[in-house]
């Protein structure tokens, strides 16, 4: 599990590691600049006493001034001239608009904003497949261009769906953004479709939380009953995102219910986004939570029915065949 406040932590820390070795490099070209030509430190020690001289020339002769800047600027520019015939050019940033420090005009730099994206990502790859899950990698062949029975396309209904969930994840807002609800049995794709808004989202600096639910309720239980405190209540309940995955999964127990409605009920107050992915219809999810998680659920979730075949069972016997 990382926070962003880690995120954003080890970005700074990154950014401070490579300013400090840049500038040690920098220090030490400078250092056999002055060993081979001596005229260069000459030159800043009378640039030095110049500096210090301009503020008394400004109260007693402003008029002055100009001279000494001008003999500023000429020693400036041999002292240049110097340093790049010894091989230093001028100390180059990383990041000229914040010169590696991490902040411009009192806000953090982009590049900290962009550091921190690419170091949850990294986090997150840990944890799932998200290189192989994104968006353009989600092939709608696989979903018959037949109407079923019922009357319904599973290829015109999983392109409006692939459609739709694209524009959610481009859109994001984590004030404003609605619930989703994405109902089939397995093997339709929810997952993929979940973990490419997670690809977005972490390209965009936002920091989801995603996890199955049986890993959820299990370390939820441990925290509350085994003092285990790691923090993670408050990051499930802060996230930009929660995503929950596979919801049926878990063991049945009279836990995992109240955590459910707890992190649903709680999530819904703060207005904080929350994506469910489950094998189970509306049913069997108020049969198994309660009337009232369908009811928050029905009321508060967008809700996708994903049709088609098993797409995993027709890879394999593509595979095989």
């Amino acid at each position: 599990m990382i926070t962003k406040e880690d995120t954003y932590r080890l970005a700074f820390e990154r950014k401070a590691l490579e300013r400090t070795k840049r500038e040690n490099d920098y220090a030490r070209l400078l250092n056999a600049a002055y060993e081979k030509e001596p005229l260069i430190k000459q030159i800043e020690d009378k640039m030095a006493s110049i500096g210090a001289g301009l503020a008394i020339k400004a109260l007693s002769d402003p008029n002055g001034l100009t001279e000494l800047q001008k003999e500023l600027e000429t020693l400036s520019a041999q002292k240049k001239k110097l340093l790049k015939e010894n091989g230093v050019d001028e100390l180059k940033f990383d990041c000229e608009k914040c010169r590696d420090t991490g902040y411009q005009s009192g806000k953090i730099c982009d590049c900290i904003h962009a550091a921190a994206s690419k170091i949850a990502m990294q986090k997150m790859n840990e944890q799932m497949p998200l290189a192989s899950s994104r968006f353009e990698d989600f092939d709608l062949s696989f979903y018959p261009d037949k109407a079923l029975p019922n009357g319904t396309n599973p290829h015109r209904r999983m392109t409006a769906i692939f459609n739709a969930l694209k524009e959610y994840a481009q859109n994001f807002d984590p004030n404003t953004s609605p619930n989703l609800l994405l109902l089939g049995q397995a093997g339709l794709g929810k997952t993929h479709l979940t973990m490419s808004i997670i690809s977005v989202l972490l390209e965009k600096g936002f920091l989801p939380f995603y996890s199955s639910s049986q890993n959820l309720f299990d370390h939820l239980e441990k925290e509350k009953f085994w003092r285990e405190n790691t923090g993670l209540t408050e990051h499930v309940l802060r996230a930009d995102l929660l995503v929950v995955d596979d919801l049926g999964a878990e063991m049945n127990t009279v836990f995992a219910r109240s955590a459910l409605y707890n992190l649903i009920n709680s999530r819904l107050l703060t207005r904080k986004p929350t994506i469910i992915n489950t094998n189970l219809s509306m049913k069997e999810i108020e049969d198994r939570y309660s009337a009232r998680v369908s009811s928050r659920m029905i009321g508060s979730f967008e809700a996708y029915k994903f049709l088609g075949d098993d797409i995993r069972q027709i890879k394999a016997m593509r595979d095989r065949g």
